[in-house]
Formats: structure tokens, C-alpha cells, sequence
């Protein structure tokens, strides 16, 4: 079965290819549609049905689908993680055309930040709270929904709101990694639990999982987060059948006076100082978001978290590059065995994890094709890397920085003074959000381009020079929860400006080709396609669509809030879709935000002719400004410290900022911050994941903390002019 050339595509100078369906090892979508009419009378997918299709999918499969793309069945598409897509159905003679073609409503109100995984109609997608959705893509009914059942409690362990990137899927099992840290299978056809593990190796540290799960080889792989609370990164293989550990690689290196687990790990202790007892607070390295693999190489490459805690001054107090923090490394899939890596920021200072997303691609430089990857990662570098061996090729910042001037021959970085913590509060360039975080690249190979969202959120840092681990009495943020930064996030409010930005980058000229700037940093990943097109969601609650080759807007949709996650495209019954998961959050979504429309998290899904009614949104629920809680200004300044240990990440600034997908407190109402010991104590948010501060804070600290909000927001409050 194929596609006919669409009406307008002569317009591009070329004859569009038609789009083969016959999808190799994968039963057609034509087959699976036989009991299905047109439109919203279709039939829900049975059983028998979805497990068809599921349970061919396999590496081979992965591979198949190459050819086509007409399937969506891993993260980042192909194992390659490019997010090209060589369907064009939809391209940018007719993209104005789009509208939806239905929504699903996600029944949540935190960060979504899911890529949907799609295979012959069948959509699998995750909300927060780690809940899986299984949808029949054709009509955008629930299949089923598995919800893990993540305690709402351990909400506070997680530095960055309760999301989930996505799922895997192999062989009839779709696979999970749960935000309290748990591997989970699941029957694809019907939700039911397959098998489970704990992969955890010590819960004194607070881990949590909010990556998607990869399966090569048969192996289902996943690591974890939790580098800001103290915890020693790794990666565990398990058997995709079974469930049992196939095998573990760590990241950086424990306590030296036990055996080290491998030589890997022996060779990065020398890059330590144990003066600075790095073992005790974990040493960082988390590998919480990206992989990617290549067959043929049998190499897969991971990218590693920041170092524990931030400042590299009480970490390793005689220097070192600390490995592998703020590394690409290339593993053994069978073994996990290590076999070269990069790092791109020795002895890690700002929180620049490298845990952005890789892309494997193949490239002519310098007259000759090399295979390499690309990386945008946290330090606003661009890197070109020789995938087979490691081999620095090259480096050009892609946004302003200031913490290093370039990078040499040999690919080390050219640190700046302004690099320097131990000082005066540093306005690090880019901050700790970092010049592009985990919203996906994509890498369109046809015009040799990668799309980066690429952002700046002015933060300053300054080592806290008398940090201990897990100290009681301390300045920094959120040291109330069991945050460990060894920096004081803030001390001094920084010059530098926010910044959005959708880059189109060269990366063999290392050059931008184009940008299109935003409204505010923290927007979604992206998608690009044979049809000569980006998509991507914005911040300020947008869909866009771009011409591929020079940045021209070609279409854009509101989506009822803002989109931090990326599309995906996919062939149903013969026709493309469009489908994006929205929902507002992320670190930065929780305290602040580029709009003030708020909607559930919803997978919107659009089609050339659609003429679906979107869902309602409506105005984020805000109060006046603070006023009338008596307070003692004398309180206030102990209020702020107080305040700033507990509450900042999810609140922000009273008053200042607006609120995110958490409130703002300066704009909840004089009747909760009179009550708030009735919040803070085991009150009725507990079950939304605050923390239930009960032993953690007295009376007479709310008291105080009650003062901070009233008085700042009678700080910011607007003078009005005398008479």
C-alpha cells in the first residue's frame, strides 16, 4: 500500500516519494484497520489487535522502520534518536492546512514532558506521576491506563516536578521507569503488570526515574536522578523478558578504601580528591535522560548528570576533572563494559550536565565522512564527536557564554575569570538551566541542520564555603528537602536577561543558519521532517510549524497552555499525523510561566483538514496581591533564609514571580498564609506532592516564614502616588 504524491507538492521542485507502508517485519496499519471504519465511528482496537502489532516490535523492527518512518516506536524515532522523520504528507506547501484532529485529555496538572511512542495506530504516552496511557490513535480513545501509583510523598526527592519523558516498547511489553525509582513491564494490549524491579541501590539517597526506558539487544535499559541531593550516578541493564539485572555501570567512582567495581571506575578515582570525602555525598553523574545506539558499532552512548554537590571547591578540593561527570561515554551494550569517553566539562562548577539528548549522524569534515554524534549540551558548546573512538572534532558556543572562551586542539575547555565561584556571586552564562536542556534536538539529515531549543534563566552562584553534607543550618536553597549544592544559588540577583530561542545550527560549519527568538526560555523539544518543516511548542502556549531551511513560520495553533515537550509524526489508515504532548512544568515550569492560560495535560493530534474542537482553557486562578497578615518585620529576614531552604524551587519569589504550575505564594490569599501552619503540617497538598514539613519545621519558623511572604510582597507592592 502506498501513499499518492499530495496535491501541491510540485511546488517544491521536486516528486515527493510515496510513503511505503508495508513497514518490512511490522503487520500494516491497513490490517489492523480491517475492523475499523472511517473517522469517529471507528471501532476500538481489541486486544488481539494491538498485541499483533506490539509484539513484533523489536530491534530488527527499529531498523525496519527506518526506511519509513511511518511508525513512531522508539524515543527519539530510530535508535539514532534524530527525530527525522521522512514523511511528507504534511510539508510546508500545505502545513497551513493542519488542524486537530482530536485531543486526549492526560487528567493532570503537572509537567508533561512524554514523547509519545506510536505503532499501527496504537499511542503510548506518559502523563505525571509516571501514568501511562495506551490511546488508539485513530480516534484518540483510551485503550487503557496504568498508573504506578508513585506515593505522593515522594514528591519533594525529584529537583524538577513530577514529569516522565516517555516509555519503551518491546515485544508486546510496554516499559516505564516510575518516578519513585521502579522498572516497570506492562502488557501492551492491556496495561496489566508484567513484572517489576526496584532499581535502586540506596535509598538514603533520594533517587528518582524520570528518563524513558531504552531496549537494545533485549536488554531494557534505564538510569536515575537525584545529583542535587547527594547520589552516585549509574546505569542498569535488565533482561526485556524477564526483568534480571543484566548488568550495572557506575559513573563516578565510591569509597576508595573498598574495591572498585571495575577499572573504569579505578582510572576516574585519580581524578578525585578524597580530601573531599566525594563518596559521601554520591559525587553526582546521574544519567537521568539520554541514550542513543549504534548497531553496527554495537556501541550505545550515554550522557552523564552534573557533579555532587555544585561547587567543585568543597567536592575535590584540590581540583581534578572529576570523572565521568559531565561526560558522553560509550558503553558495551552486552556488558556494559566501558569503552572510550568525552567530557565535556572537567571538574563540573555550574550544574552542566551532559545529559542532553545525543544524535548519531554521518558527516564530511574536512574533505572526509566521519561518523559522529552530536551534543548541545547545559554549556552552551556544540560538539562534534568521533562516535568510534571518542575523538574531539570540535566545539562552538551556540548561545552566549562566559565561563569559558572556547575549547582547545586537544578539546579542553578555555575557562573565563568569570568561571571562578569562590568569590563574589558569579551571573554564570549560561546558568545552571542550562544553554539547552533535556526539550529534545532533532537533526534533520537531508539539509544537514540541528534544531536546538536554546534558552538562558539568570541565576548567580557562589560556593558556600562552609558547606557540609546534609548540613542543618544553611543558606542554600532548598536545603530543607535534602538539596546539597555547595553553592548559594541567588546571593546577589543577577544582570543577565532570560532568553528563548529555536536555533538552526550548521554543525559542520559550526554556525547558526537561522533563529527564531521566544517569549520567555523553557520551550519544547522539537520535531523535523522530510515534508522541508519543524514543529515545535513554545512556552508561551503555541504550536509552531517553520520552513526546515530558512525559519519561515509557516503555521501555529494555541494549545491552552504552555508545551515543554516534543511532537512526534506517524502514518495511520495512509494519512500523517501530528501529535504533541502538552502540559506545563519542569523545574522551571513549576514556579514560573509565559502565559496566563492554564489547561489539563492533553495529547493534541492534528491532520491536514482537521476540524476537531479544541479543549478549554482558562486564566491561571491568581489572587491580588498579598496583604494583611500581620507580621513582625523583625521576623522577615529569617523568614527569607528559611523561605529560600524550603520553598523557592516550587514557589519562587513572592510577589516577583507569578507561579508556574505551583502557585505563586504572594498571590494565593491572605487566608492560606494566615493558616499556614495548617499547609506546611501535614495539610491537604500532601497529596499533590508538597511535603508534609511536620519535624522538619517549628511553629515559630512558619511564623517567620509567614513575615518573608508578606513583607516581600509588600516590597514589590506598586507605591501609589501622593495627592
Amino acid at each position: 500500500m502506498t501513499v499518492r504524491k499530495q496535491a501541491g507538492a510540485g511546488a517544491h521542485g521536486r516528486t515527493r516519494a510515496a510513503v511505503a507502508l508495508a513497514l518490512l517485519t511490522l503487520p500494516s496499519a491497513g490490517a489492523l484497520a480491517a475492523d475499523a471504519t472511517a473517522g469517529s465511528q471507528a471501532r476500538p482496537l481489541a486486544a488481539q489487535q494491538i498485541r499483533a502489532a506490539t509484539l513484533r516490535i523489536d530491534g530488527a523492527a527499529i531498523r525496519a522502520n527506518e526506511a519509513s518512518t511511518a511508525n513512531w516506536p522508539t524515543y527519539g524515532l530510530d535508535y539514532a534518536e534524530t527525530r527525522f522523520s521522512k514523511l511528507d504528507q504534511i510539508h510546508s506547501g500545505n502545513v497551513a492546512k493542519l488542524g486537530l484532529a482530536w485531543s486526549y485529555d492526560l487528567e493532570s496538572t503537572r509537567g508533561v514532558e512524554a514523547t509519545p511512542l506510536v505503532v499501527d495506530g496504537v499511542m503510548y504516552v506518559t502523563a505525571p506521576w509516571s501514568v501511562v496511557h495506551a490511546i488508539d490513535a485513530r480516534t484518540g480513545r483510551k485503550l487503557w491506563t496504568y498508573d504506578p501509583k508513585v506515593p505522593r510523598e515522594m514528591a519533594y526527592k525529584g529537583c524538577c516536578d513530577v514529569v516522565n519523558r516517555g516509555v519503551a516498547l518491546h515485544k508486546g511489553k510496554v516499559y516505564v521507569g516510575a518516578f519513585d525509582g521502579r522498572l516497570i513491564a506492562i502488557d501492551a494490549a492491556t496495561g496489566k503488570k508484567v513484572w517489576e524491579q526496584d532499581t535502586i541501590v540506596d535509598r538514603s539517597h533520594s533517587y528518582t526515574i524520570t528518563g524513558a526506558p531504552r531496549v537494545y539487544k533485549g536488554k531494557v535499559i534505564i538510569g536515575n536522578g537525584g545529583a542535587e541531593y547527594g547520589a552516585r550516578g549509574y546505569i542498569t541493564a535488565y533482561d526485556a523478558e524477564t526483568g534480571a539485572q543484566q548488568w550495572r555501570w557506575f559513573t563516578v567512582p565510591g569509597d576508595p578504601s573498598k574495591p572498585f567495581e571495575n577499572d573504569a571506575m579505578a582510572r576516574a578515582a585519580g581524578t578525585w580528591d578524597p580530601a573531599g570525602k566525594y563518596w559521601v555525598n554520591g559525587g553526582g553523574g546521574t544519567v537521568w535522560n539520554t541514550m542513543a545506539f549504534d548497531p553496527e558499532l554495537n556501541l550505545m552512548y550515554i550522557g552523564t548528570g552534573n557533579a555532587g554537590p555544585w561547587s567543585r571547591k568543597v567536592r575535590s578540593p584540590k581540583g581534578g576533572d572529576n570523572l565521568y561527570v559531565a561526560s558522553v561515554v560509550a558503553l558495551n551494550p552486552d556488558t556494559g563494559d566501558y569503552v572510550w569517553h568525552y567530557q565535556e566539562t572537567p571538574g563540573d562548577n555550574w550544574d552542566y550536565t551532559s545529559t542532553q539528548d545525543i544524535i548519531l549522524a554521518d558527516l564530511k569534515i574536512d574533505g572526509r565522512p566521519r561518523k559522529v554524534l552530536l551534543h548541545a549540551p547545559k554549556n552552551g558548546f556544540f560538539f562534534v564527536i568521533d562516535r568510534t573512538d571518542g575523538k574531539f572534532i570540535s566545539a562552538r558556543n551556540f548561545v552566549d557564554v562566559n565561563w569559558a572562551s572556547g575549547y582547545d586542539k586537544n578539546g579542553r575547555p578555555i575557562e573565563t575569570p568569570q568561571a571562578d565561584t569562590s568569590g563574589k556571586p558569579v551571573d554564570a552564562i549560561p546558568g545552571p538551566f542550562g544553554a539547552h536542556n533535556w526539550h529534545a534536538m532533532s537533526y534533520n539529515p537531508r539539509l544537514r541542520l540541528a534544531y536546538i531549543p536554546a534558552q538562558h534563566v539568570p541565576l548567580t552562584l557562589a560556593d558556600n564555603k562552609h558547606w557540609v553534607h546534609n548540613q542543618k543550618d544553611s543558606p542554600e536553597a532548598h536545603r530543607g528537602v535534602g538539596w546539597n549544592l555547595g553553592m548559594l544559588v541567588n546571593a546577589e540577583p543577577p544582570k543577565s536577561k532570560p532568553m528563548g530561542r529555536l536555533i538552526a545550527w550548521d554543525p559542520v560549519r559550526q554556525k547558526a543558519v537561522w533563529q527564531q527568538d521566544y517569549a520567555a526560555p523553557w520551550n519544547g523539544g522539537t520535531l523535523t521532517t522530510a515534508g522541508d518543516l519543524v514543529f515545535q511548542g513554545t512556552a508561551d502556549g503555541r504550536f509552531v510549524a517553520y520552513h526546515a531551511a530558512t525559519g519561515e513560520k509557516l503555521w501555529e495553533t494555541p494549545t491552552g497552555t504552555g508545551v515543554v515537550a516534543p511532537p512526534v509524526t506517524y502514518i495511520v489508515d495512509g494519512k500523517q499525523y501530528v501529535s504533541i504532548a502538552v502540559g506545563w512544568g519542569g523545574v522551571f515550569g513549576l514556579s514560573a510561566r509565559a502565559t496566563d492560560r492554564k489547561a489539563p495535560g492533553t495529547v493534541y493530534t492534528f491532520a491536514i483538514g482537521g476540524k476537531a474542537k479544541a479543549p478549554a482553557s482558562a486564566p491561571y486562578p491568581m489572587a491580588e496581591l498579598l496583604q494583611g497578615v500581620k507580621y513582625d518585620p523583625a521576623h522577615v529576614q529569617e523568614g527569607q533564609k528559611l523561605y529560600v531552604n524550603n520553598c523557592v524551587f516550587c514557589h519562587g519569589v513572592p510577589g516577583v514571580d507569578k507561579g508556574g504550575n505551583i502557585p505563586n505564594l504572594a498571590y494565593v490569599g491572605s487566608g492560606l498564609i494566615q493558616n499556614l501552619d495548617k499547609i506546611v503540617f501535614n495539610g491537604p497538598y500532601v497529596g499533590q506532592g508538597m511535603p508534609d514539613f511536620t519535624g522538619k519545621l517549628s511553629a515559630e519558623d512558619v511564623v517567620k516564614i509567614q513575615a518573608f511572604i508578606q513583607g516581600t510582597a509588600d516590597a514589590v507592592r506598586p507605591k501609589k502616588l501622593a495627592d
